[in-house]
């Protein structure tokens, strides 16, 4: 792949809060917003389409004279702001800088202006004679997009996450070690919530993998660790949250112990249920569902990719092994989603303990195509269609999925190909 290809990948997807609009980000700091089509009045039943509705530049490649570093371009995370008046406003960041960015549409244009001409010059005065009132004529609809605030200088290390508070106010935004507070209005200063930053470095045995605000209760967030852990925190505690208020954590099995344990029990994402009551994370192999009433260990736990198990050597040397798959709940909290090798996906319907593997490829795009399950097998006999774990693409990854927040349309990132599958998503799933 040349640099220009690799700009294209994509490398975070995210819904707003209706699931009217998706945004993408990528690896060359472009953010590409989607609309959905309103149902036409023909077929009133037919699904509207995603179309493209904006693409703007949102960050652009830096250099750090301090210290001698390139600041890549490519976006990190985006999250949309509940929407209060007619534009919408979403937060993107790249390892070092959060944007805030207003988008707005305009569909009229005024006319007749008094003391400028049409092209916008301004009028010799002595030929104005008379006064118009300036009317405003319909246009063809412009979608403009423009940065609002830049929060910049908060972060000595690489940005993971950032998460919008549900008061709608305040944001925070983490990085290996610390996590700051930022309220949307004030850019030149953040507060440190969570400073993990041992006195030397050489201390050092985890870092902060991702971050989520309570859904409800705007004084409680949950950090991820790459030993494994969540911690619960409040902030009504304590100003600097180092004491967690609980600790999730699952007691290592001693029998599987192995070089690569604490590799694969890093905490790639941490996702809270709609509801407030569960935790989603995702580590190498598995997902699990937790019980914010329950620390001790997680109620549910599901296998991603079991048959990697015997392939970690290989997945260690090609540098698989640190790969960061993100996870999504669909709108009733039933249904779980996450990524795999090989453009696959994986669904665990969490009611009947059914699971489904499905590919993201261009034959299951086409309109009104029914996606087939797909199966890995491992060794002995392989039915018709089954796909040898041997032969599995592992440059074909889906790191990057999201679920509409209320219906069954699920965004799926496959390096440069954003696909979007709607409610016919293998109806046994649902």
């Amino acid at each position: 792949m040349g640099k220009r290809d690799m700009a294209d990948i994509i490398s975070t997807v995210e819904f707003n809060h209706t699931g009217e609009l998706l945004a993408t980000g990528d690896k060359g700091g472009r953010v590409v917003i989607f609309q959905r089509e309103p149902e036409s009045k023909n077929a009133p039943h037919s699904q509207g389409e995603y179309d493209v509705y904006s693409t703007f530049q949102s960050h652009e490649p830096e250099f750090d004279y301090l210290k001698s570093l390139e600041i890549e371009e490519k976006i990190n995370k985006i999250k949309w702001l509940p929407q209060q008046n007619a534009a919408h406003s979403l937060l993107s960041t790249n390892d070092k800088t959060i944007k805030l960015w207003k988008i707005t549409e305009r569909d009229k244009r005024p006319e007749g202006y008094n003391l400028k001409d049409e092209e916008g010059k301004l009028k010799d005065l002595s030929t104005v004679t008379s006064l118009q009132v300036p009317v405003l004529k319909p246009m063809d609809l412009m979608v403009e997009v423009s940065p609002r605030r830049i929060f910049a200088n908060g972060h000595t290390y690489h940005i993971n996450s950032i998460s919008v508070n549900s008061d709608c106010e305040t944001y925070m935004s983490a990085d290996d070690l610390r996590i700051n507070l930022w309220h949307l209005a004030i850019t030149d200063r953040s507060f440190n919530i969570v400073d993990i930053k041992p006195a030397n470095m050489e201390d050092l045995t985890e870092v902060i993998t991702a971050s989520e605000f309570h859904p409800h209760h705007c004084n409680l967030f949950v950090y991820s660790s790459s030993k494994g852990s969540l911690r619960l925190c409040d902030m009504r505690a304590a100003a600097l949250c180092d004491k967690h208020s609980k600790l999730f954590e699952e007691p290592e099995d001693p029998s599987n112990r192995s070089f690569f344990s604490e590799i694969i029990s890093s905490v790639s994402d941490v996702k809270f249920s709609h509801s407030g009551r569960y935790m989603l994370t995702r580590d190498y192999l598995t997902v699990k569902v937790w019980d914010l009433n329950m620390e001790a260990r997680p109620i549910e736990t599901y296998q991603v990719h079991d048959y990697l198990r015997s392939k970690l050597c290989s997945l260690y040397e090609n540098d698989c092994i640190f790969d960061k798959f993100e996870c999504a709940w669909n709108g009733s909290d039933s249904v779980i989603m996450t990524g795999a090798y090989n453009n696959f996906f994986r669904m665990f319907d969490r009611n009947t303990k059914r699971d489904v593997t499905l590919e993201a490829s261009r034959e299951s795009s086409k309109p009104r195509a029914v996606l087939k399950p797909r199966r890995v097998c491992v060794g002995g006999k392989r039915r018709r269609d089954d796909i040898s774990v041997d032969s599995l693409d592992f440059t074909k990854k889906i790191l990057h999925t999201a679920w509409h927040p209320a219906e069954n349309i699920i965004a799926i990132a496959a390096t440069n190909n954003l696909y979007i599958f709607q409610d016919k998503v293998n109806s046994d799933m649902h």
